[in-house]
């Protein structure tokens, strides 16, 4: 490397330019950065779930919709208040990203038919109709297994207006050949000309997606503000739906970026002014660290790697990591323009350039070790944040050591300022208590791993949408409304399969069969025949058995609509009835009554339930396991086939994944940095040292989130694996200075000096690392705030940790006195 120095020194101008020409070509790439926060960035692209999901999808008519929770402070019925939802349905209906409006103006109140049942198929009354009985109205809204706790709460104070939007047939054909490359691929493997089709379609789909977003967030817009002129202390409305979350996740991932980047700027000049009072040594730091972030979104807008919501923090991230060696240069310089007062400034930044490459090189690569225990999971983003941050920080390092060297040999020798240093003794504490109380170091120590392990038996693993979000945003007031008054926020469908034969069927219907159906006979093949007893009974058993368990706020399903036609028919209810409901009943009705919850052709029947994501006993994992054995347990002498289907399924089992991957990995990432510490410090002792060091930290992580109840989430989970692989940055620094200092002290001396020389660097990058994080609570996004408390308790036990642990460790297995 030293060929390398010489030249960066010796033609410096050179270095110089060529990164800035680079620098410029990387900005134009970086133009080309996409976002991502759609709900299929956080699923298992191999989990079986995910294509049981896509073909039910497939399967059933499914609209897309958005959802307004109303609640006005008088009479929901009141006149005023029935022409508010008109007035504002009307103005919605103008946006050109809604195909409908569905609310209690629109429904068909079945109660209110005249001549019973039978009178449904010659018309169905709807509030808008006039001399309606507003009585018979609200007894059925507050009975009606169709409406209540679905489409107005229980108490009849809160309605939803229900936004059905358009279908996008391109976009539709888009995915569905996407998906269905997708599912070929994993069950019998593409040729290379489908391969290559497959790659087509791909880019065909996102850039397609991303014209449609730009679309979509104007219309949610336009719609944002049509409600917000309706909304008053009066009348109060929320807009909740998977395509309005969306729509703001990418506006919070967009924010956060930007956030992140000018807070963290700010908070480094801030530190790095009051740590060196020289304009220098703060212009040159954050220089460095903007042109390597314009390099990292280069590259990623490059290879076309998209930001998404684990992954927005990548600015800060970048920065912290940058500034952390760019302060160990300074600090290193500092130290030698005071050794050697009288050397060039050629000679004092060579010397910079030569002592920290070693220490920085293993940091770096270390952190990288670090970030790579991600990509064991099976979530792409998660995985891409291990491969953006690994190829981001290996940036740092090349453009710190470049422009350091570059730049720093063109300025004028100046003296350092060391007013910090002078007043500040965190540091020789630190040594005075490894020196001096070691004993009540470990039994800190002690103290702090029996904590971590009893935290540990308290963590728990949560997926908690509402949860995610601040209470003072849209997204939360939205869901929470629809969730405790609507029926519940997170969609979780059973899908029963029929296995019986065919001679089995007509058995069935054999024994059931009444008068009315012998004429018909000669069609037993026709769809509306499929509603026989043997069905409809397996339809009733598992709606009623669904409806008894705890935290489903609403379930539909075929059970629905026989519950209510038995209502109307004093009870009764056959075969008959059913099938010709099927056949007669108008299509706008038959797909809100029907078409979502029987497919015929496959044999299915799908129960479609919300869970209640608020409820603090809420525990998903055992929710799901509970919800399935029981249903299969109802019907297993009924000859069907019962699975368990849905978005929650799939961020369950993401999370399920994510949990055992960082589990089975972090075991290796020690592994891996031991025999790294081992290579670089050629001493197992030492290396047994440094991880120790490193471990005890991490303990009053999973302590303190154990006794806080904070959950095992998305972001969490990774918090471990990014910690140790930044923490290691300060024992490898610390340990390279330590063994310097023992070629010519014994070992009290070499901790006392190491710890007034490198503990500042230490001190200073840890320090910056603190504010870096502290920023990402700033997010709307709970887990990244807590992404951010949480790594700043961490780093700052890992510092802790080099500077007390690591040197008590050193002075009790040492043999040099």
């Amino acid at each position: 490397m030293r060929r390398v120095f010489k030249f960066i020194l010796n033609f410096n101008k050179l270095v110089i330019a060529s990164v800035m020409i680079a620098c410029l070509a990387f900005a134009y790439l970086s133009t080309k950065l996409s976002i991502d926060a759609s709900a299929e960035t956080l699923l298992i692209e191999n989990d079986p779930d995910l294509d049981a999901w896509r073909k039910i999808s497939q399967r059933y008519i499914s609209p897309n919709f958005l959802v307004i929770a109303y609640t006005p402070k008088t009479d929901l019925f009141d006149k005023q208040n029935l022409e508010l939802i008109k007035n504002l349905s009307d103005e919605l209906k103008q946006n050109s990203m809604i195909d409908g409006v569905l609310s209690i103006l629109t429904v068909p109140l079945l109660q209110s038919v005249e001549g019973g049942l039978s009178g449904i198929l010659k018309h169905t009354p709807t509030l808008a109709d006039k001399d309606i009985n507003l009585t018979k109205v609200k007894q059925e809204f507050q009975t009606s297994p169709l409406y209540s706790k679905n489409l107005i709460s229980q108490d009849l104070k809160t309605t939803a207006i229900v936004l059905h939007l358009k279908d996008d047939e391109k976009f539709n054909s888009l995915l569905g050949k996407r998906n269905d490359f997708l599912i070929k691929e994993k069950e019998v493997g593409l040729n290379p000309k489908e391969l290559q089709e497959f790659e087509r379609i791909k880019g065909e789909f996102k850039r397609y997606r991303d014209e449609l977003r730009i679309k979509e967030h104007e219309n949610l817009e336009q719609i944002k503000a049509t409600i917000a002129k309706f909304h008053s202390d009066e009348h109060k409305l929320f807009l909740g739906g998977a395509n309005m979350i969306a729509d703001d996740m990418i506006s919070f991932v967009r924010s956060d970026l930007y956030i992140y980047g000018i807070s963290v700027a700010l908070l480094l000049t801030f530190s790095l002014w009051m740590f060196f009072r020289q304009i220098r040594w703060v212009v040159l730091p954050v220089f460095i660290c903007v042109i390597s972030v314009i390099f990292t979104t280069g590259i990623f807008g490059l290879f076309g790697w998209e930001v998404t919501v684990i992954s927005s923090n990548y600015v800060a991230l970048q920065l912290i990591i940058t500034i952390s060696t760019v302060i160990h240069l300074i600090v290193s310089y500092r130290e030698f323009f005071i050794k050697h007062p009288n050397f060039s400034q050629k000679q004092l930044v060579y010397l910079t350039l030569r002592d920290k490459f070693s220490p920085s090189f293993w940091a770096i690569f270390t952190t990288i070790v670090g970030f790579s225990s991600l990509m064991s999971a099976e979530i792409k983003p998660v995985i891409m944040l291990g491969v953006m941050m690994s190829s981001g920080i290996a940036i740092s390092l090349v453009v710190a050591f470049l422009l350091f060297g570059s730049v720093v040999v063109n300025l004028s020798k100046l003296p350092p300022v060391r007013t910090f240093e002078n007043k500040f003794h965190l540091t020789k504490q630190c040594a005075s208590l490894a020196i001096n109380s070691r004993k009540a170091v470990y039994l800190i120590c002690a103290f702090i791993i029996i904590f971590g392990l009893i935290g540990i038996s308290k963590l728990r693993v949560e997926n908690s949408f509402i949860g995610y979000f601040k209470k003072d945003t849209q997204i939360y007031q939205g869901m929470e409304v629809i969730d405790t008054q609507l029926g519940g926020t997170i969609p979780v469908d059973v899908i029963v399969t029929f296995n019986e034969a065919k001679e089995e069927t007509k058995n069935d219907e054999k024994e059931e069969k009444d008068e009315f159906e012998d004429e018909f006979s000669q069609q037993a093949n026709d769809a509306k025949y499929w509603f026989n007893s043997y069905h409809t009974r397996i339809a009733q058993k598992v709606h009623a058995h669904l409806l008894e368990q705890n935290f489903i706020g609403h379930v539909s399903s075929l059970g629905t609509l026989i519950k209510v036609m038995k209502d109307l028919n004093n009870g009764t209810l056959d075969d008959f009835l059913l099938s010709a409901m099927y056949s007669e009943l108008p299509d706008k009705y038959k797909n809100i009554l029907l078409s979502p919850y029987v497919n015929v052709e496959h044999n299915q029947l799908r129960f479609s339930m919300r869970v209640v994501d608020s409820d603090k006993n809420l525990h998903r994992d055992e929710f799901l396991k509970e919800l399935e054995s029981g249903v299969k347990e109802l019907v297993k002498n009924d000859n069907v086939t019962v699975q368990v289907v849905g978005m929650m399924v799939l961020y369950n089992n993401m999370l399920q994944n994510l949990i055992s991957s960082q589990v089975d990995t972090f075991a290796l990432t020690i592994l891996l940095l031991f025999l790294v510490f081992c290579f670089i410090f050629k001493s197992i002792k030492l290396a047994m040292i440094a991880i120790t060091a490193n471990l005890i930290p991490l303990c009053t992580l999973f302590g303190v989130m154990g006794t806080l109840g904070v959950p095992l989430d998305v972001m969490s989970i990774t918090i471990a694996a990014i910690s140790i692989g930044i923490g290691v940055d300060d024992i490898i620094h610390y340990v390279h200075r330590l063994r310097e200092e023992l070629v010519t002290k014994p070992i009290i001396q070499s901790i006392k000096a190491s710890h007034a020389s490198i503990g500042y660097a230490m001190y200073y990058t840890s320090f910056t690392v603190f504010l870096g994080f502290s920023v990402m609570t700033t997010s709307n996004f709970i887990p990244t705030i807590y992404f951010g408390l949480l790594t700043d308790l961490v780093m700052a036990f890992m510092l802790l940790g080099a500077l007390v642990i690591l040197p008590s460790l050193v002075i009790s297995f040492s043999k040099k006195g």
